[in-house]
């Protein structure tokens, strides 16, 4: 049965008299909810410095910080004075450079890769002696302080470390020059303790391009292909600092496990061959990758970066001038450098970076690798030492990064990578064996090394 026109029209006007009445108490009720919810639900309210600093602590008391990358092994091996004695470089005390325990419980640091960092252009004796020397003297740090160290070697054992008040420790090679083209000898090493491997140093290698010098190659070789699956079978992470974009481009092609930049900054921001360009940051969503922003000056502040670029053209015209006259070169150049004194980084300039590299690749894809005690002690103006990692994360609370992206850059990031590349580590160990490839096999050629 259908409703008579009569009784349908004044059902309507019942309906529309409600709506008029309750309308503008629906909009006070929204515009009182409104008041009450920030815009952005993740968003917090501003926060003066001070303020800032003190949620940095409580962020971080609560998320492991992970820095990707410190030298403390090598400035170890080269104090003066206490060249490789681990025992007279006590951390218990203020050491002189930037990192003991007490400025590592300041700032808050939860888990570290330190660096066994050697040569590409050892002359003394081979590469893989000095890599050995080098894990031995991080092993013996790591074992000297039990008060703040534990060794690590998976991301869960990292995170239990943090849960237990101490900073899990891992090792990170960097430059593939120390497996001697070997990869028997990169397998030793993971065995020994390393969970990356930076592809190269310095130095071109005979199967990968280094990004300060010649790129010989066009990336990587056949034999460097067969490094990152080799890697990648083992569970170590692919490291792409110091390499070529060539490198980056062809080990992204060939990895399935994440890559990591363990200190590199970002090339839009500071145009300098060690560090990532946009094309390859945007590469990252879909590998799963992070990078690690350097705190070294050269790699984040633009004035210094202008600066060495111009100071090597006047060089280059004052040999031009006087030719074999060194003494004069260098006379004009003193000139030169007293007339153009060198600007100094800062913490902001290292917060540039971070926000271009999550604006680039986004959140999941950025972290800290610091490189500490791995160049001089002229660090930017705020983040002079290991203790000064809160400065920067309150420096970014104030540019509006959320928690969740805090805690992202903190750890989470890398060590949600580390437990990736553990995954296929554990897959691909079903599909194949160890690889017996050799470099004369697959690039068909005499190697240098």
């Amino acid at each position: 049965m259908t409703c008579r026109p009569a009784i349908r029209l004044g059902f309507v006007a019942v309906l529309i008299g409600m709506t008029a009445a309750t309308a503008p108490q629906t909009a006070a009720a929204q515009q009182r909810g409104a008041a009450r919810r920030p815009a952005n639900p993740a968003a917090r309210p501003p926060m003066d410095r001070a303020a800032a600093r003190v949620h940095a602590l409580e962020l971080l008391s609560a998320t492991p910080l992970v820095d990707g990358h410190n030298d403390l092994p090598w400035a170890i091996r080269e104090e003066p004075g206490m060249q490789r004695d681990v025992e007279a470089y006590d951390l218990r005390k203020k050491t002189p450079h930037q990192t003991d325990l007490a400025r590592i419980r300041a700032g808050k640091l939860g888990g570290q890769f330190w660096s066994v960092y050697i040569p590409g252009d050892v002359k003394a004796y081979g590469y893989a002696r000095m890599q050995l020397e080098q894990i031995d003297i991080a092993r013996r740090i790591i074992a000297k302080y039990p008060e703040a160290f534990v060794p690590a070697g998976t991301a869960a054992e990292m995170r239990s470390a943090f849960r237990n008040k101490r900073i899990g420790s891992v090792l990170g090679m960097e430059g593939g020059h120390a497996i001697e083209n070997s990869l028997g000898a990169l397998r030793a090493y993971y065995d020994l303790g390393a969970r990356y491997m930076t592809l190269t140093h310095n130095v071109t290698l005979d199967w990968a391009d280094a990004a300060a010098d010649s790129a010989r190659h066009g990336g990587l070789t056949n034999f460097g292909r067969e490094v990152v699956r080799e890697m990648n079978r083992l569970g170590m992470l692919v490291d792409l600092s110091h390499v070529s974009p060539g490198v980056m481009s062809h080990a992204l092609d060939v990895t399935e496990s994440p890559v990591i930049f363990s200190h590199s900054s970002a090339r839009a921001i500071v145009d300098h061959p060690r560090n990532v360009p946009d094309s390859i940051l945007q590469r990252l969503p879909k590998n799963g990758g992070v990078v690690m922003v350097t705190f070294v000056p050269g790699f984040v502040s633009p004035a210094i970066r202008a600066r060495t670029l111009e100071r090597g053209r006047q060089q280059s015209a004052l040999r031009q001038r006087h030719g074999a006259d060194t003494a004069a070169v260098s006379r004009g150049l003193r000139d030169w450098d007293a007339a153009n004194p060198a600007p100094k980084s800062t913490l902001a300039d290292v917060a540039n970076h971070l926000d271009h590299i999550k604006k680039t690749a986004g959140a999941d894809h950025v972290g800290i690798g610091s490189d500490f005690d791995g160049v001089d002690d002229d660090l930017p103006v705020g983040l002079e030492d290991i203790s000064t990692y809160p400065d920067l994360f309150a420096e970014l609370i104030v540019r509006g990064w959320t928690d969740a992206e805090l805690r992202k850059l903190a750890g989470e990031n890398v060590l949600r990578a580390l437990e990736t590349a553990e995954k296929v580590a554990k897959r691909v160990q079903r599909e194949r064996a160890p690889s017996t490839k050799t470099i004369e096999e697959l690039d068909g050629r005499r190697p240098r090394m």
